[in-house]
């Protein structure tokens, strides 16, 4: 028999159910990133952006359709990592903006609340594409909409949205030639019908495994407890108590029992005789343990310990503390009118932006990118009254305009610089005279001046832009997309910088990777001086993963 409406319990456990679901199946949807580079990310950046609003929902002391909504928007909000995490957590800001004005949620408020989810989203991104994440979330809001008038019933009318959700996925490469021309779905939107169908299976009471969801990091100021030293204690309640048998047990009974106890703890110690049993477990669930005892008798002497609460409020003292010596640090600081973040990964490139004036670098890029919350925290310690921010890279812009939204005492300019050779152009054409809002300007017209280029091996066969790329083939990718491909490395990338010099060049930029010689650099450098004579040739150690060189033409 189905339901007619879900109450915020049955929320949070199809929310925690859609985040598993997306986490367990991550690296799946991450094979299905168009190019084969070894950096496809979109499952990754999806699940820990939903996984840090699960952790928020599943910490909750209180269980409120308002708490629910708020716990999924702010986690996933400062959680958001790359277009696609950022896009699922406007999705989600939308959605819980309607069902927090609710005490149930039936048919009517889901189709609301996907029409505002898909309004958001849409809002969010500068140059919707169709063929993506939002194409799929439309399909999904447009079918709640339609299914109001078909049933009341929960089950069936989800059923009915989410095979709706799949059939406009399976149209996606349809509506992207590059998609069907590397012969798969869009990922993002492959991400999101992952969730639903997750969250699906919670409504029809499938089980589902919430171990992994621990109790998240505190969000206040830089009070942070950290994953590691959670994950120390695997089962976070002590359980003490006495059976008053009504019978005594025999000995199937007690080895039974024990078994049971260990199915759901440990550190188990069961003392019996005639009249009473004594019990001791860590176990994450105590009335699982409580509920058992009573088949055998009433209990006595219970005693219920919180081992996490005790652990966090040891680290907790000590977290405050260093976060009052920080803030009074920072309080003696004498804010200046300019700071500069950016983006970046590999000490090398790390430190050509500090010479340029970078005041804080945070670590990522194409192989890990940085959440809403960490460009959020850069910008606090940053004592400035105006911030330029630099991305990167076009999968953190979105999560960059973000944090920029949320800040909320200084000014933010995220100068949308899509490459590392465009943030290093960027910085050099900041002029110290003018004001903010005129070098925000000039450093993203200096933007166009620029053109990028990266070596990188292919992680499978495919075809894109009608080359045909076999596994670890090297790739030239320049900022349209693949420029040459090749089987050896150098000269691969001297058919890309002949697509990219024109008559207007003046300068090529090599940053060479962790994985490429010195040598082999220079050798490199100096084959392209003496092939472009009139240009001038300067190496870097970049120190980049995966990409064996990052260059730049202007």
């Amino acid at each position: 028999m189905g339901t007619d409406k879900i109450d915020a319990s049955m929320l949070a456990r199809m929310f925690l159910a859609g985040a598993n679901n997306l986490e367990a199946k991550k690296e799946w949807i991450n094979e299905l990133n168009v190019f084969p580079v070894p950096d496809g990310d979109t499952g990754t950046n999806m699940s820990m952006t939903i996984m840090a609003a699960a952790k928020e929902v599943s910490s909750l002391e209180k269980t409120t359709m308002k708490s629910v909504a708020k716990a999924i928007s702010s986690g996933s909000l400062r959680g958001a990592r790359g277009n696609s995490g950022v896009i699922l957590s406007q999705l989600f800001r939308g959605f819980t903006k309607v069902i927090a004005n609710y005490e149930y949620i039936d048919t009517v408020v889901l189709a609301e609340a996907c029409d505002k989810a898909v309004e958001t989203a849409y809002k969010a991104v500068m140059k919707p594409k169709e063929g993506t994440i939002l194409t799929v979330a439309r399909g999904v809001a447009d079918k709640a909409i339609d299914m109001v008038e078909e049933t009341d019933d929960l089950e069936v009318y989800l059923k009915a949205v989410i095979d709706e959700a799949e059939r406009v996925l399976n149209k996606t490469p349809d509506m992207l030639p590059v998609l069907k021309q590397a012969g798969v779905v869009d990922s993002g939107g492959q991400g999101l019908v992952v969730v639903l169908q997750g969250a699906y299976d919670a409504l029809l009471g499938k089980e589902v495994d919430y171990s992994k969801f621990e109790k998240p990091e505190s969000s206040a100021g830089v009070v942070k407890i950290s994953a590691e030293t959670e994950a120390e204690i695997k089962f976070g309640y002590c359980t003490e108590f006495i059976i008053v048998l009504n019978q005594t047990m025999t000995d199937a009974e007690i080895n039974a029992y024990k078994a049971f106890l260990t199915s759901i703890g440990d550190s188990i110690v069961v003392v019996a005789d005639d009249e009473i049993v004594k019990t001791h477990v860590h176990t994450n669930d105590p009335g699982l343990a409580i509920q058992e005892a009573l088949k055998h008798g009433s209990l006595s002497k219970i005693k219920i310990d919180n081992m996490r609460e005790e652990h966090q409020e040891r680290l907790i003292k000590d977290a405050q503390k260093l976060a009052e010596e920080q803030a009074a640090e920072q309080a003696t600081q004498e804010w200046k009118e300019i700071g500069f973040i950016s983006v970046s990964a590999g000490a090398g490139l790390s430190e050509i932006f500090r010479d340029l004036g970078v005041d804080m670098m945070i670590e990522g890029g194409q192989t890990m990118n940085p959440s809403t919350e960490d460009i959020l925290s850069a910008i606090e310690k940053v004592p400035a009254k105006n911030i330029f921010v630099l991305p990167n890279n076009k999968n953190i812009i979105l999560a960059a305009n973000q944090a920029a939204a949320l800040s909320e005492e200084k000014k933010i300019f995220v100068i949308p610089t899509k490459t590392i050779p465009q943030g290093i152009s960027a910085l050099i054409n900041f002029i110290p005279d003018q004001s903010a809002e005129e070098n925000a300007a000039q450093m993203t017209e200096a933007l166009n001046n620029v053109k990028s280029g990266q070596i990188t091996y292919a992680v499978r066969d495919t075809v894109i832009d009608d080359k045909e790329i076999k596994e670890n083939d090297y790739m030239g990718i320049g900022d349209a997309g693949i420029i040459s491909v090749g089987t050896d490395m150098e000269q691969t990338l001297l058919e890309m910088v002949e697509q990219m010099v024109d008559d207007e060049s003046g300068i090529i930029s090599l940053y060479y990777g962790a994985d490429v010689d010195e040598k082999d650099a220079q050798s490199l450098a100096e084959q392209l001086q003496e092939k472009y004579a009139d240009l001038e040739v300067e190496v870097n150690n970049g120190g980049q993963p995966i990409y064996y060189y990052i260059l730049s033409v202007e």
